[in-house]
């Protein structure tokens, strides 16, 4: 495979182009869905484990590079047809000003980006959802509050069909139709019937993991997080596993980081523990396997999940969580220099 992508990678650092639709028919064979380094990226599963995180870059490195040469030959387009003609009568008298992506936005993509470098690959589903995949697949039972309506926003009345209260109903739809093994996050936008306030939403973001084979442990889990911590909030990121409780992890646990702004040593932020809870996890619960068709005598697993919110709140110290869903462009204006 690596052969095959630095043979791609000559190609791209040779590519050329004289009018705009061969630059379109260039951009679609190499970075369309169905182009040649998507079709890498689909074939990266397959890749050994031991190979996976050199492998993971290379490709990345790829689909940058492919990019830039892109916009490059499209950028050199622009400047032959704006030297021609310099004045353009139709822009408006003030300067427009320039976008940014939204701050959750940056966010997912990094924790996408960094389990992507250890193997997962994204899958998303519905937010309308039914009963099975949400609860009943995942080991919920039939008196949990989190089926009342106070909880969960059910579709007209309709206890059958609801909102999804977490993506981890695409892992159960996943289970059911995917062999292991399987290495997968799960991003996506989740509802809870709560009051807002400037520490909760009835909307929220997810990103949620999951991992099945032969022999995995409660080591591979808690290995896989440490990464993502260190990666994410800094090398010097120390993490920590509380016992807890999941319907559909056993074991289960809630994972602290040390608190990144006062460095362990205790702030308000951390309310002078040290500590900040990111995420839960677990290994994931025998019957959960069993219900979606998976031998759990044969196969192991684990799971984990974050609020894509409480992250952005650490890495950018947003103390409100309503400013993220208010469109307020002084807010949005602040992450210009993030991307």
């Amino acid at each position: 495979m690596k052969n095959r992508i630095n043979q791609l990678l000559e190609e791209v650092n040779q590519l050329v182009a004289t009018n705009q639709e061969e630059l379109e028919a260039l951009r679609i064979k190499y970075l369309s869905k169905k182009g040649l380094i998507s079709e890498l990226f689909n074939d990266f599963r397959n890749v050994a484990n031991e190979e996976k995180r050199e492998v993971g870059q290379l490709l990345n490195e790829l689909k940058n590079s492919a990019q830039d040469k892109i916009n490059e030959i499209k950028e050199a387009f622009n400047s032959s047809s704006s030297s021609e003609n310099k004045t353009d009568l139709t822009r408006t008298a003030d300067p427009l000003k320039l976008g940014t992506r939204h701050p959750l936005s940056l966010v997912k993509h990094e924790i996408i980006e960094i389990f992507s470098r250890i193997g997962f690959t994204i899958a998303e589903g519905p937010e309308i959802e039914d009963d099975w995949h949400v609860f009943g697949a995942l080991n919920f039972p039939p008196e949990h509050p989190a089926r009342d309506m106070q909880d969960t926003f059910f579709i007209e009345q309709n206890p059958d069909v609801l909102l999804r209260t977490h993506t981890s109903s695409v892992q159960s739809r996943v289970m059911a139709k995917q062999k292991p093994p399987i290495r997968m996050i799960f991003p996506g936008r989740v509802y809870r019937n709560e009051a807002i306030s400037y520490r909760a939403h009835c909307f929220f973001h997810q990103v949620e993991g999951l991992y099945i084979d032969k022999d995995v442990s409660f080591a591979d889990l808690k290995q896989a997080l440490m990464y993502f911590a260190k990666e994410m909030f800094g090398e010097n990121t120390d993490i920590r596993l509380r016992p807890s409780y999941f319907p559909f992890t056993e074991p289960s646990a809630e994972m602290d980081i040390s608190c990144n702004i006062c460095g362990g040593k205790g702030c308000p932020f951390c309310k002078h523990t040290g500590w900040v809870e990111i995420l839960g996890c677990g290994m994931v619960d025998p019957n959960v396997l069993e219900n979606c068709g998976i031998d759990s005598k044969v196969y192991s697993g684990y799971a984990f999940g974050m609020g894509v919110e409480r992250i952005t709140n650490l890495k950018y110290q947003v103390k409100d969580l309503r400013m993220f869903s208010e469109n307020d462009v002084r807010f949005l204006e602040q992450f210009k220099s993030a991307y």
